[in-house]
């Protein structure tokens, strides 16, 4: 059995799945994962159903779990107050690393998952490209307070810990807010049932800017890096290594599902998707779909949110590249490559 033994918080998001399935059945490691839900997929990783909002609880479950060698801390609370937002993740991961630490006299290291917001990446326009250095905009912002609570915690402990700040963050993964890929996956689907045009229902200025992605295969790729070889109490910014223009992306998009591009129309997918799950279901039962309800399959708040960045979204990879990690995927291919992935899964048609 592996030296290693992985505890991955937030084990059925686009990270921790990802995450999970590579350390486990690519690496070799032992792992224990934590969700809410049960997986669906074969995968040598454990899942632990664990509330990491109830201290007592998760400190039994780890404890007869661990000890363990390393924590990934990619759980994620979605919360309109920000007040509310800051409270709730900051506790699970309070939670989460001293019921691990409890349970694990040698643990070595804690990997917290950030991503660009860091930056003020969705406030408006910011330096680009972002640096791992670059100060900090204004709070509330709950990367801030899980940072700073873990690099104390650290700093009194044996173990130590490491960063990471990916951003839109694709892969596969269901009921997950904030997995881009399915959402342009579900609305190219749902146009072509429509007959209608493959058209970008974002801005017109967001249209032509600059963006980035992060492939959640390359994340875990870094991730597991970063957990045995990265440098201790640092972050490292970690996308494709590309960047890219939705003008590019979307036309390849359409020609790719064989249906007409179409001009830019802005649109609420929040609002316009509001009416579309009696047309889902009809889709299921057409293509023989997985049971995916309309409401899990995609989440359209977020698709509306990075469709009308009308800024240039950009991370610098320099350090993470010097360091020693140099991976970099085509994001325009890893679209497609997904695409694909999803219609094989039968989850698009």
């Amino acid at each position: 059995m592996s030296r290693h033994h992985a505890l991955v918080a937030g084990g059925l998001g686009v990270i921790g799945r990802s995450l999970a399935t590579h350390l486990a059945d690519e690496l070799g490691w032992q792992v224990t994962a934590i969700s809410r839900r049960t997986p669906d997929f074969e995968t040598s990783a454990r899942y632990l159903s664990v509330d990491l909002q109830d201290p007592e609880g998760a400190r039994a479950a780890l404890k007869q779990a661990g000890p363990f060698s390393h924590v990934f801390f990619a759980a994620y609370q979605e919360h309109a107050d920000p007040e509310t937002q800051v409270a709730a993740n900051l506790e699970m991961l309070r939670n989460c690393v001293e019921a691990a630490e409890a349970a694990s006299p040698a643990l070595e290291r804690v990997v917290l998952f950030e991503g660009a917001k860091y930056y003020g990446a969705h406030l408006g326009a910011f330096p680009t490209p972002a640096h791992e250095d670059d100060p900090r905009v204004m709070p509330p912002m709950f990367y801030y307070d899980q940072e700073d609570w873990l690099a104390e915690r650290a700093a009194q402990s044996p173990w130590d810990h490491v960063v990471m700040r990916p951003d839109v963050v694709c892969g596969f993964a269901i009921g997950n807010p904030m997995n881009l890929a399915m959402v342009i996956a579900v609305y190219a689907a749902i146009c072509k049932e429509l007959g209608l045009p493959l058209r970008f229902p974002g801005s017109a200025t967001c249209y032509g800017k600059l963006a980035q992605l992060t492939d959640a295969a390359q994340l875990a790729r870094g991730s597991a890096w970063a957990a045995t070889e990265g440098a201790s109490g640092t972050a490292y910014n970690l996308t494709n290594g590309d960047i890219f223009r939705w003008n590019h992306l979307w036309k390849r998009i359409a020609a790719h599902l064989e249906m007409d591009a179409a001009e830019p129309m802005p649109i609420s997918l929040t609002q316009m998707m509001a009416d579309k799950g009696p047309l889902w279901e009809r889709m299921k039962q057409k293509y023989d779909l997985v049971d995916v309800p309309f409401e899990k399959v995609a989440a359209w708040g977020f698709g509306d949110f990075i469709f009308n960045c009308d800024w240039d979204v950009i991370s610098s990879t320099t350090r993470i590249r010097q360091a020693g990690f140099g991976d970099v995927v085509d994001s325009e291919e890893m679209i497609l490559r997904l695409i694909d992935d999803f219609r094989a899964r039968k989850v698009i048609p």
